[in-house]
């Protein structure tokens, strides 16, 4: 058997094992598998020591020191009893076999020709007439399984040399869900039944994926988010989506919330750094490092966003993650409907629900919010060509993290006076209200007085700023800071400047 078809057995089995359910409730083995066997595939085995499992995979420290802290042997130790356990049961029949001596770290795949009759954790071979029943109980989901892998031809969960592609297996369920004009939402981890969010989008249960593990950590807060439930389980390890995609143009959010590294967070140590990946679609990375610590701190929802997203000359929108440090993790998938080499308007309200203008533009809920209060508004504002948007106000110290790809951007402030004023309840007027307006960390107006801009109170300032460009993490950022009395907002409106 020549190297190359070696290779992709040892691929195939990796990813068999990671998909088989073994480490469901170990999630920490699958991390310390996943890397060694990224190592081994990517010809640096050399490097594959009990410091670098600490640092790489386990987020320990630059000063762990292995004399005090034995955790990867204990894990490694745990790993190949579940290993043992698996090809004693579900993985008997398998051709290759992961085995990890003892008193190393390198992993070694073995033919079953190759391989004594397996043994049970005590040393004894089991009676065959056990192994058989241990096997029946996983006979129909594991042919199942690799009934679908055959058809499609589509095995193994791949690995690359370093900077390149890890290239998913086949998707668990292969039958197109959307048409042109529909949009497809994937929760990692949610079993069965779907989920509607808070603007009444829909998110199917996880699916098109091969490979990793499911980490659900419940009740457990997530910042910058109202939709908690998107970021309360999450697939991680080694793994890919296969989704089959109609023909056409979509943007995809990729949803990202760090529970484990970072203060505060389940691990207990750790922070920036401590986990990194890239994310490649159909074989090209879209980016090539992707810390989200780094990016927006632990517990803190963070969205990935890319435009002109289509599938594969297959049909299949093959998405993928390169470990860099630790291994890779996705909360959600979301793809819509886009045009080509723009991104579409991003329009909120805020109020509790969307609203469609007499143009047919729709303008979503109050999202991407940081800070302050929403409170509902009369319509009757002056001035304004659609009265309606100011129907609601955001205020307080405020502040809008919106996730875009790289470009230029047009952002639009509708504003108006309401309280503050001659006649309002709060009294005042001029000079009663002041703040400032940043994008990202650049002033684009100071000490804004509403009132006197607009020329009184219930009637509309619309103030528009254009060329902004997202940060180096992909965010537009936009503060509102007060001088004097709390800044407020009844709409924004963010348009791609592309083209």
């Amino acid at each position: 058997m020549s190297v190359a078809e070696n290779y992709h057995l040892e691929r195939e089995e990796l990813a068999r094992v990671l998909a088989s359910g073994i480490f469901e409730r170990s999630p920490s083995l699958a991390q310390v598998l996943t890397y060694i066997c990224a190592k081994y595939f990517e010809g640096t085995a050399d490097g594959i020591k009990e410091y670098n499992i600490a640092v790489d995979a386990f987020g320990r420290p630059p000063d762990f020191d292995q004399k005090k802290d034995s955790i990867v042997r204990v894990q490694v130790h745990r790993l190949r009893e579940r290993l043992a356990e698996y090809y004693e049961t579900r993985g008997a029949s398998d051709e290759v076999q992961i085995v990890i001596p003892q008193g190393r770290y390198v992993p070694t795949f073995v033919r079953r020709s190759e391989t004594p009759a397996p043994k049970n954790l005590s040393g004894e071979a089991p009676e065959a007439s056990a192994l058989t029943g241990r096997a029946r109980k996983y006979w129909w989901p594991a042919s199942v399984a690799a009934a679908v892998l055959i058809l499609l031809g589509v095995f193994a969960l791949g690995f690359t040399r370093r900077g390149e592609a890890l290239v998913s297996a086949a998707p668990v369920d292969v039958r197109p869900v959307t048409t042109t004009g529909e949009s497809i939402r994937v929760l990692a981890g949610l079993e069965n039944g779907t989920f509607t969010d808070g603007f009444g989008r829909t998110w199917m249960s996880d699916r098109y994926f091969a490979g990793g593990s499911v980490v659900k950590i419940g009740d457990y807060f997530i910042l910058g988010t109202r939709e908690q439930r998107l970021y309360q389980s999450r697939r991680q390890g080694m793994f890919g989506y296969d989704i089959p995609l109609k023909p056409g143009v979509y943007e995809m959010r990729l949803h990202f919330a760090e529970t484990h590294f970072g203060e505060m967070n389940l691990a207990g140590f750790g922070g920036e750094g401590s986990r990194a990946f890239g994310i490649v679609v159909n074989g090209k990375t879209v980016m090539s490092r992707l810390d989200v610590v780094g990016e927006v701190g632990p517990r803190t929802a963070d969205i990935k966003v890319f435009r002109d997203i289509s599938s594969d000359s297959d049909g299949i929108l093959h998405l993928s993650f390169t470990p860099i440090v630790s291994v890779p993790f996705l909360n959600a998938i979301e793809l819509t409907p886009g045009v080509a080499g723009k991104l579409l308007p991003i329009r909120i309200v805020t109020q509790e629900r969307a609203y469609t203008d007499e143009q047919g533009r729709v303008w979503e809920p109050d999202r991407y919010a940081i800070g302050g209060q929403v409170v509902k508004r009369t319509a009757n504002v002056s001035g304004a060509a659609d009265p309606q948007l100011f129907a609601g106000e955001r205020f307080g110290n405020l502040k809008y993290m919106f996730p875009v790809p790289p470009g230029k951007y047009t952002v639009t402030f509708y504003m108006a006076e309401r309280w503050l004023g001659p006649n309002s309840p709060g009294g005042g007027g001029a000079g009663s209200r002041l703040f400032d307006i940043f994008c990202n960390g650049a002033a684009l107006v100071r000490d804004i007085d509403v009132f006197k801009r607009a020329g009184g109170t219930d009637r509309s300032l619309v103030q528009t700023f254009s060329g902004l460009e997202p940060n180096h993490q992909g965010k537009l950022e936009i503060a509102m800071v007060p001088h004097k009395n709390f800044p407020m907002l009844s709409a924004l409106e963010v348009i791609d400047q592309s083209r």
